[in-house]
């Protein structure tokens, strides 16, 4: 039996959740990192877990012609598809929905599935970097090792300017117990926020709000153990956008958000996903759960299209989504609690389209009970992980909906992250 350590040939057959792609050694799984479907390659055996066995590629034996220089430290940032052509990772994420949608929810996916595409550079308007001395970094793949943020190639050259500033400044402050650094911008990177975190609560901490006097610095925040500490400017950036309407009609909606909220983290693809979200919903009223900021709702009442029930239970998303609520208060309701809670009331779902956006894990078994008992016309779920995503529409399909149509959307270009937006009715 092979052993890890030990190098197997290997020839791939089709991309797996996570980021690495799918092969079988004598029938067994193997699950091997660095390659790209249709390659024979070299990799070493890394680990069996579960009756799985994962490899990386030390060889190529039968190179794809998808296959691409990867730059500096591949494994930086999530960059798991750093090495594959970017059409042919748009097609790899289809296939990882389709497959997550016939393997755990045993649904066909509809024929057409589009996967919107995003420029590979500078795309991210929100990033958590972790701190060690006066260092600041994403983690490399795997492990608690700092690494250079320019590997990652997702943050834009003068955010990269800043960390480079603010990683003098700590140097300068003797501060050598960084935790965190939340970093938020708005798409036209003009509104710039930082959160520092350090463990301890030392002198250096205390004087560290007169060093982020940095171009492009619009705002910062500085915590000891999670416990605000210092702050200047404001830790607020905001956006507006544009959205089009019936007969050439269109409205601005203005969304804020604290640097440490939730949002959509893609500059390129905020805008169509928006637009993609609303073209489901029909004119009517509709319920936002899981609102965050009010992204999809309140475009929605900005349209004038219908009332709109606004769910969050994150108190500092409910902070920004209030605020930014406060022009359509005649047709936006606000709902402070779980989305569970709200959905034991029916005036929160009858008669409304119902928007999911839901974290991680997915709705929990209570929300998708509620949904299916209340029966509203329409679900639109919007799904950073398709593996919860396929479960949940599994659910709803056995409760009687139909799936109407899915889009994929690349906004997190690189990386095995994989968003989908999945229309139902019933």
């Amino acid at each position: 039996m092979p052993a890890p350590g030990d190098l197997v040939e290997l020839v791939i057959d089709k991309p797996a959740a996570g980021g690495r792609m799918l092969a079988r050694l004598d029938g067994q799984v193997s699950l091997v990192a660095g390659a790209i479907p249709g390659e024979r390659v070299l990799a070493r055996l890394e680990s069996k877990r579960g009756g799985v066995l994962f490899a990386t590629v030390v060889d190529i034996l039968d190179e794809s012609p998808d296959r691409r220089p990867t730059g500096d430290d591949p494994a930086c940032g999530g960059r798991h598809f750093a090495h594959i052509a970017y059409p042919r990772q748009l097609a790899l994420k289809a296939e990882i929905a389709r497959d997550a949608f016939k393997r755990i929810g045993h649904l066909d996916l509809p024929a057409y599935l589009p996967v919107h595409a995003s420029a590979e550079i500078g795309y991210r308007m929100r990033a958590r970097l972790h701190v060690q001395g006066s260092t600041l970094g994403f983690y490399r793949e795997g492990t608690h090792e700092l690494c250079d943020p320019r590997c990652s190639r997702q943050l834009l050259p003068a955010t990269l300017d800043v960390l480079a500033g603010i990683s003098a400044a700590l140097k300068q402050a003797g501060v050598s117990d960084g935790r965190t650094l939340d970093v938020s911008e708005n798409r036209a990177a003009t509104e710039r926020a930082l959160y520092l975190d350090v463990s301890t609560r030392g002198r250096g901490a205390l004087a560290l709000e007169g060093l982020f006097d940095l171009p492009g610095v619009t705002g910062v925040g500085v915590a000891w153990a999670g416990k605000p500490l210092a702050a200047a400017g404001s830790p607020i950036v905001s956006d507006e956008l544009v959205i089009a309407g019936a007969a050439g009609h269109t409205v601005i909606v203005r969304l804020q958000r604290h640097v440490t909220g939730f949002f959509q983290g893609n500059r390129f693809l905020l805008q169509p996903l928006v637009e993609r979200v609303l073209a489901q919903i029909p004119e009517g009223p509709m319920a936002d759960l899981y609102a965050g900021v009010g992204l999809f709702g309140l475009a929605h009442a900005g349209l004038g299209r219908g009332d709109v029930v606004a769910v969050e239970g994150d108190p500092g998303s409910v902070e920004d989504l209030q605020a930014n609520a406060a022009p359509y208060l005649d047709r936006v309701r606000v709902e402070a609690r779980p989305v569970e809670e709200s959905l034991r009331h029916r005036s929160t779902v009858d008669g409304r389209t119902i928007v999911v956006d839901p974290p991680r894990t997915g709705l929990s078994r209570e929300a998708v009970a509620a949904l299916a008992a209340a029966h509203p016309p329409r679900v639109v779920y919007v799904s950073c992980d398709v593996a919860t995503l396929a479960r949940d529409a599994a659910a709803l399909v056995g409760a009687g909906y139909e799936v109407n149509g899915a889009e994929v959307f690349d906004l997190f270009p690189g990386s095995a992250h994989v968003e989908t937006m999945v229309s139902m009715s019933c």
